[in-house]
């Protein structure tokens, strides 16, 4: 083997996932197609509180925070106001910062932890057998590795290459992207508005370029056809009812928005992740983050996975599509909802949009799940019947003896084993005794609850009982 896991793919979820393997003693080969000098200006912008938690426990979220814009509520159609401000979390906001320095952070852990990157490297093809994986690619000799792992985005090659359908549709068409400077401030961070046939959302990046993303019902053209700022501030007048002075446009596209999803995310020792595997409309900011997420569960369970026999580690690899699947599912539908919610016309449907917008500005509770969805930080994982009630959910980031946090405990990506304050070291699970005494992480609580908590190294709760 060249390497033990390839991973096709340096956006986001690719650079996140090979940090971790690196971390875990992996060694890992990224490739990419992209030269190593081109960002990635035009993509995502919105990390959400869970994927800020994800990368708290990786060390890098308090400096990504810096380069952002914290926003603490999100306004929908002029009328529905989700507050972030109570979300139970360190981060209470969505932070609007260019996808370049989430990729940034991600590239610079995955390099310092040993991670081997080869860009301008395009993945033409590969073939599995029982023992691993051959990858071929332009411009040098075919890669072997055990494990292949997909990241390479909606028109992904691996996916492709190893036969996984891709189903689903177009839901939007002609939309238009665009990063400009603004005369006149907005009153509202970021907004989301819908008029005269027409979507519009604005969003700030904290350094004085905003992005704008609009649709206009009535002009549905081709891709390829150019974009200019008048199209633009037409849409913004049309949707926000100022175009705020926009100037400057460093970026100027247009796309469509597809609803697709994998029907499984692995086929032997090939994974999917990311927009690879799922991918769904813009509405809400998901599609980074869900991918990140992604990345989070797969790592450890890939790293643990090269240690077991092919049995067992078969099995660890099948509960990430047990886990995530269900996972992208529910963010195509919730997007999508959002976007038929947002272009739907008809006055019928102007109707059953109002009530609907009405009944939840009102909910408090409706809104409270809402944003645990979009934030990620409702998502939780199936439990044996009987189980106790937390294993399988989001683990909160306890304070420690010492003054520590538990993400900060889980940054050396191992299980934590988390007591009650003051009680004395519970007897450990078998398995858990059985990694190197250097790899275990065993610490206090020091909130004054009394339930011990096994925490798998992606932050969801593994196993939990009462006291010691």
């Amino acid at each position: 083997m060249d390497t033990d896991v390839i991973v096709v793919g340096a956006g986001p979820t690719g650079l996140l996932l090979a940090g971790d393997l690196a971390i875990a003693g992996t060694r890992v080969t990224v490739l990419e197609k992209r030269p190593a000098a081109l960002s990635n200006l035009t993509r995502a912008f919105a990390v959400h509180a869970r994927s800020l938690e994800v990368l708290d426990a990786r060390g890098l979220a308090d400096e990504l925070v810096a380069k952002g814009q914290p926003v603490r509520g999100l306004r929908l159609f002029q009328r529905l106001t989700f507050s972030l401000a109570d979300l139970p979390s360190r981060f209470q906001y969505v932070l609007v910062v260019p996808q370049y320095e989430v990729e940034r952070l991600l590239r610079r852990r995955a390099e310092e932890a040993g991670a081997v990157f080869r860009y301008d490297t395009e993945v033409t093809g590969l073939t599995q057998d029982a023992d691993g994986v051959t990858v071929a690619t332009t411009g040098g000799p075919d890669l072997r590795a055990r494990y292949v792992v997909g990241t390479d985005g909606a028109r992904s090659t691996v996916r492709e290459a190893v036969g996984i359908p891709f189903p689903g549709r177009a839901v939007i068409r002609s939309m238009v992207l665009a990063d400009v400077r603004l005369a006149r401030e907005p009153a509202d961070a970021l907004t989301v508005a819908v008029a005269n046939d027409s979507l519009g959302f604005l969003a700030p990046f904290g350094d004085g370029w905003y992005r704008f993303i609009g649709w206009h019902g009535n002009r549905d053209v081709s891709e390829d056809e150019p974009v200019d700022l008048d199209e633009v501030r037409s849409i913004a007048r049309a949707t926000l009812h100022d175009d705020f002075g926009m100037s400057e446009p460093r970026f100027l596209s247009r796309f469509h928005a597809d609803e697709r999803q994998a029907p499984t995310y692995r086929k032997g020792r090939v994974l999917l992740a990311g927009d690879a595997a799922h991918v769904h409309s813009p509405a809400g900011g998901l599609g980074m983050n869900t991918g990140m997420q992604d990345a989070a569960n797969l790592g450890w369970k890939l790293a643990a996975a090269l240690r077991l026999p092919d049995a067992e580690g078969a099995a660890v690899l099948d509960s990430y599509d047990a886990e995530r699947h269900p996972v992208g599912k529910q963010v195509l539908r919730a997007s999508g909802g959002i976007l038929r919610a947002a272009t739907s016309r008809g006055p019928l449907a102007a109707v059953a949009g109002a009530v609907g917008i009405g009944i939840a500005s009102r909910a408090a509770p409706i809104r409270r799940r809402a944003a645990g969805f979009i934030s990620a930080l409702g998502i939780a994982y199936p439990r044996p019947r009987g189980a106790h009630p937390l294993i399988g959910t989001r683990a909160r980031d306890l304070p420690l003896d010492g003054g520590s946090r538990l993400a900060e405990a889980l940054r050396v990506g191992q299980f934590v084993l988390v007591a009650p304050a003051g009680a004395p070291a519970p007897e450990l699970p078998a398995a858990f005794g059985e990694v190197d005494p250097a790899e275990r992480v065993l610490t206090r609580r020091a909130d004054g609850g009394a339930t011990t908590l096994l925490v798998r190294p992606d932050g969801y709760v593994a196993d939990a009982a009462a006291g010691a």
